[in-house]
């Protein structure tokens, strides 16, 4: 008999932990927890489990005797795979750990209890939905402990008649459903004679919990959840869950814990929309678009039943004071907020006439196709500054801007100074800062002092971000009351000239640029100019930087897109003399030894490592102006034998230098970078035995010139060190920096995995329940032109296009016999293709992507906007957002219709949310919200959406939409 007592002194229990899992040979599993028994989280002294087969199915067992007053109330532990030697954790549960604490009843001597557990994947559908973009946002609504269900007449509870049966067994069932809202609750089903149901509670991270007395003649037990509120019942899905009593030497436990995983249910699956925050254009911004266009963006994707926005990223990246600028990645400060994005109009409540006036004009005279960047800035800086003489003290002196500054000041008064001395010496390359170039808290407390001459330049900066973080506050919190999901993105780089690299030289290797190699952006792969992180320094704080950006990111995001995910397994890096992307090597990466080569047969490493620039060469790349360029630019050192003269022997010299030459000089360029690339092997600048295989080493003339062993074997190599022996380390390394950034926070997280991707990357995106990127005209497998979205699994998010690719529709123009096979093969067209990509081109590509398991399907604004032919009127190639190939890109694509406008067309909104819903990737059930057009001044009548969506979309739209296809 079970009787609510307190527990008699220092009597023995027995803990007995059961968990289904099929490992590998030479792996075992632990235990790793808060008790002292469980290691108090040191893996190295983690409680060991034994392996036992039952039937077909290999359990794990640990059987514990614990003394109940010296146990902690409540502990947490995870299950951990380690290797059987080493006791190295191999992998690790992810998500939220097991909880377990004593019941408060009287057990008998040696009582027992069972704790079945089962392994929690990341990687898991539900496991995604406990992430802040379900929980803040999408099931944003505090959960019930459905206390309310007084017209229930089944409901069994823990004081039902079973707690008077001599031979009850208390069952503890607990189950995360991430997906309950308001209203609803969790029951059991099938756990009593008349088929009862136990109503289970609410007690926090989205697990449900309840008690209850079973007799031992009622086992075998087979129940199911159901997720259910006053009216409505929806039962898991699959075959009902079954559990078992087991007898050790004849007796029972006396409690069953059982920790049943996730609410079983189909797949929850949603759609959004990408675009740049520049790229908006309202009735209200100036010259770009700003954090407050993300509301009518908001409205825009509630009506067409959107439930995510994804931008590109929104740090300062002010360095150079120019165009340049533009480029969204190259971040001055990863914790500032660019002022391009500020709305002038809301500095003040009452803003001067005169300023009022100055703006209007601004707005008028900014109005334009592309975002003038330089202008755009120059404009909001000058009247910020006369906003902020005006209100200063004001602000200043109000709680919520001490509030702000006191938890922002770490970064922001390193980042005030820094912009301060960028313009005072005219250059962000603190190395030409004299006494400043070296960052220290004592000078930064010097030039930070409110007491300096130049403190208002200072106090100004403070004034732009404080009114910046408003501003974008707003935005994320107007989007979370609407169940739409902000999407960030989190840079790989930073600027070398940044304040993160003026605080923090140590973290960054500054001789090095961060790049990509060849792939389908560039056959001569990039150069994005960061410097490559020092990842064994940010280690010794356990990647605390890394932690900051994410901490802060999540202060407007719920969702977050890891930008070049594949550099946290290596990077590409390159020398900083480089120009283009070609000539790096991965770090980490086993190179080739001077041994290894030798005992291949390979032995002349000076003819491999140094530029093969023979006579021959020169005549089949410069032709006539083969003598005049050798003379200019190389010295002959043996018979028809050149090398380049010390001025132009790096990719930056050699451009640098042909920039003010005249022809033919000047557009040779190309070939002589491509002749300084002749090598096949790269040496080590850091081990002179040490060789890296250059990038497509068999498309030079270096390597076709070699005997046919030599091209066998470094072929061979070439192979092994790109796609086989580097595996395991980059396995290894991401698992040393990708856990770091997702414990960090609380946010979705998606991996652009775009690119040469090694084997090992989506094995562990996937361990980790971090969603990949699939992009249809990038299909990871080899040989495949054109991705099936139907293929797709369901951890990626998936899309037509992205920003580093051209739109839909230029993509479609750009090549005839591609679009023949494309409307062949995978819309399955039986017609000429248009040459032009029509609305019901883009309606079916649309359609595959919405049908697509994929978890999100995301897709470009413009490619979204080509649903109609009055929007696809500007030339494609105008839509473009970025061209990879080309460094000195200008960001400065804008939409050629506002937000309003576009608001206001219920045709495609319509058409839009019609793709959504019929493709399952509907809002949740029960989600109703409403937009009042008032908060926008314009007066608009209320749309009400969720259950009443789709009626009201055919309210507004009797005729439907002329281009859904039949």
């Amino acid at each position: 008999m079970v009787r609510s007592l307190s527990l008699p002194h220092r009597k023995l229990v027995t803990l007995r932990f059961r968990l289904p899992y099929y490992t590998q040979w030479g792996q075992n599993l632990v235990i790793l927890g808060s008790e002292t028994a469980f290691g108090s989280w040191d893996p190295a002294s983690a409680f060991s489990m034994s392996p036992q087969h039952d039937g077909d199915v290999l359990f794990w067992i640990a059987s514990m005797q614990v003394v109940p007053e010296d146990w902690t109330k409540e502990v947490s532990y995870i299950y951990c795979v380690v290797d059987h030697d080493s006791r190295r954790v191999l992998r690790s549960e992810s998500g939220c750990p097991h909880k377990f604490s004593l019941p408060e009843i009287e057990l008998g001597e040696n009582a027992r209890i069972d704790i079945h557990d089962l392994w929690q994947d990341a990687s898991s559908p539900e496991s995604f939905l406990t992430s802040s973009a379900f929980q803040g946002v999408i099931f944003h609504s505090l959960r019930s402990d459905a206390s309310s269900y007084t017209d229930d007449n089944a409901l069994l509870s823990e004081t039902s008649s079973y707690s008077d049966t001599k031979d009850g067994t208390l069952v503890q069932f607990k189950i995360r459903c991430p997906r309950s809202q308001t209203g609803q609750a969790v029951f059991v089903a099938g756990i009593g004679p008349h088929g009862n149901l136990l109503k289970l509670s609410f007690v926090g991270d989205s697990v449900w919990q309840g008690n209850c007395v079973v007799t031992q003649s009622s086992f075998p037990l087979k129940y199911r959840y159901i997720l259910k509120d006053g009216i409505d019942a929806v039962s898991e899905v699959g075959a009902d869950r079954e559990l078992l009593l087991k007898a050790d030497q004849n007796t029972y436990p006396e409690v069953i814990v059982i920790d049943d995983g996730y609410f079983k249910a189909n797949p929850w699956r949603g759609a959004g929309v990408a675009v740049p925050v520049f790229s908006l254009r309202s009735e209200d911004d100036i010259g770009a678009g700003e954090f407050l266009d993300l509301k009518l963006l908001v409205d825009v994707s509630v009506q067409a039943g959107l439930h995510l926005i994804q931008l590109l990223p929104v740090n300062d990246t002010s360095v150079n004071g120019m165009w340049w600028d533009s480029y969204p990645y190259s971040s001055l400060s990863v914790f500032a907020l660019h002022p391009l994005y500020l709305r002038l109009q809301c500095l003040s409540s009452n803003l001067p006439h005169d300023i009022q006036e100055e703006i209007k004009h601004a707005k008028d005279s900014l109005n334009l196709k592309d975002v003038d960047y330089e202008a755009t800035m120059a404009t909001k800086l000058s009247i910020a500054k006369k906003v902020f003489i005006l209100e200063k003290d004001k602000v200043f002196n109000s709680s919520k801007y001490q509030d702000f500054f006191s938890e922002n000041k770490n970064w922001l008064k390193p980042y005030a100074a820094f912009c301060y001395l960028r313009d005072f010496f005219g250059t962000s390359d603190h190395s030409q800062w004299g006494v400043y170039s070296k960052f220290s808290e004592e000078k930064l407390d010097k030039l930070v002092a409110p007491t300096t001459d130049h403190y208002g330049s200072i106090a100004f900066n403070y004034y732009l971000q404080y009114h910046l973080h408003l501003q974008l506050s707003e935005a994320a919190n107007y989007a979370r009351s609407y169940g739409v999901v902000l999407k960030g993105d989190l840079p790989i780089g930073v600027d070398r000239n940044s304040v993160d690299t003026w605080m923090y030289p140590t973290l960054f290797r500054m001789n090095t640029s961060t790049g990509a190699p060849p792939d389908y952006f560039d056959k001569n792969g990039q150069n994005w100019g960061f410097p490559t992180y020092n990842w064994e320094e940010m280690s010794k704080d356990n990647y605390g930087w890394w932690r900051a950006r994410l901490t802060q990111l999540a202060k407007y995001f719920s969702a977050y897109r890891i930008d070049h995910v594949l550099g946290f397994f290596r990077i590409w890096e390159l020398p900083d003399h480089a120009a283009t992307g070609l000539m790096g090597r991965f770090r980490p990466s086993i190179p080739l030894s001077q041994e290894e080569l030798e005992r291949e047969g390979i032995w002349d490493l000076n003819r491999l490592v140094r530029p093969y620039i023979q006579y021959h060469v020169l005549q089949e790349m410069f032709g006539e102006d083969c003598d005049t360029i050798a003379k200019r630019f190389l010295n002959e050192y043996d018979h028809s034998c050149f090398e380049f003269k010390e001025e132009y022997n790096t990719e930056k010299k050699i451009v640098k230098a042909t920039e003010s030459m005249e022809e033919p000089y000047r557009s040779s360029k190309s070939n002589l970078i491509s002749l300084l690339q002749e090598v096949v092997l790269m040496q080590d600048p850091d081990g002179s035995k040490s060789y890296y295989p250059r990038f497509n080493l068999h498309q030079t003339t270096s390597f076709q010139d070699l005997d046919e062993h030599s091209k066998q074997v470094l072929q061979r190599l070439y192979h092994d060190y790109y796609f086989n022996r580097q595996e395991g380390l980059w396995r290894e390394n991401a698992f040393k920096t990708l856990p770091v950034l997702l414990n960090s926070s609380n946010m979705l997280a998606c991996g652009e995995d775009l690119g040469l991707v090694p084997a090992c990357v989506q094995p562990v995106l996937h361990e980790l329940g971090l969603l990949g990127l699939r992009i249809q005209r990038m299909p990871s497998k080899p040989g495949v032109e054109f991705a099936i979205p139907a293929d797709y699994e369901y951890g990626t998010v998936c899309a037509p296009s992205c920003h580093d690719s051209s739109t839909l529709r230029a993509w479609w123009e750009e090549d005839e016999s591609r679009r023949k096979r494309y409307l062949r093969d995978v819309l399955y067209y039986a017609i000429d293709p248009p040459a032009k990509c029509e609305p019901f081109i883009v309606y079916a590509v649309l359609q595959h992507h919405m049908a697509a398991p994929s978890m999100w399907a995301i897709f470009p604004l413009q490619d979204i906007l080509a649903l109609r032919d009055l929007y696809a009127q500007r030339p494609a190639k105008e839509e473009s957002i970025n061209d990879p190939t080309n460094p000195r890109h200008y960001w400065r694509f804008r939409l050629h219709i506002t937000l309003e406008t576009l608001r206001h067309d219920v045709e495609l909104l319509h058409e839009v949310n019609e793709l959504v819903e019929t493709s399952g990737r509907s809002m949740p059930s029960g989600a109703a919200f409403a937009l009042d057009d008032g908060q926008h001044g314009n007066g608009a009548e209320k749309i009400k959406l969720g259950n009443e969506r789709n009626q009201t979309a055919v309210d507004m739209t009797a005729n439907g939409n002329e281009n859904h296809l039949e």
